[in-house]
């Protein structure tokens, strides 16, 4: 009986949980204010921020698109000036991208914007939904790396 309201609770969690999570996404991706870049090239633009130089395929892979997919990504991001490519001092056929001063700018702006939004939002929050959320934040985490 026990498991029942388990599985009965876990089925309205997922929905509840992935709704949630897309939706404050969402707002925070709005709020961020960078119309330049669309959602794909600003993740590109992490994922470079975050692993440092990267050859096109491992960004590809890390990103999950197609090589010739993120030819074109990179190209844009490239054309605006928000990254560099970089001949590997040892092996010359390797070509990697890397952040320049403008992408890291750029970043920087769009984080602190979304960081403003999102304080002024946990500014409303009472002491026990503070308190809930701290304490989801572990969860959270452990479930971003779970899931596939």
């Amino acid at each position: 009986m026990a498991n029942h309201v388990v599985d009965q609770t876990r089925e309205g969690l997922e929905a509840s949980q992935r709704v949630a999570v897309l939706r404050l996404a969402r707002v925070l991706r709005n709020r961020g204010g960078h119309d330049e870049l669309t959602p794909t090239l600003f993740s590109a633009l992490g994922a470079i921020r975050r692993q440092g130089p990267l050859t096109l395929g491992e960004l590809a892979a890390v990103e999950r698109v197609q090589p010739p997919s993120m030819t074109r990504i990179v190209a844009r991001l490239e054309g605006a000036g928000l990254i560099a490519r970089e001949v590997d001092r040892t092996d010359r056929r390797v070509v990697r991208v890397q952040l320049s001063a403008r992408g890291d700018e750029l970043i920087n702006q769009v984080r602190h914007r979304k960081d403003v939004a999102l304080a002024a939002a946990l500014d409303q929050l009472d002491h026990a939904e503070m308190a809930a959320l701290q304490d989801a934040l572990p969860v959270l985490g452990r479930l971003a790396e779970l899931v596939p």
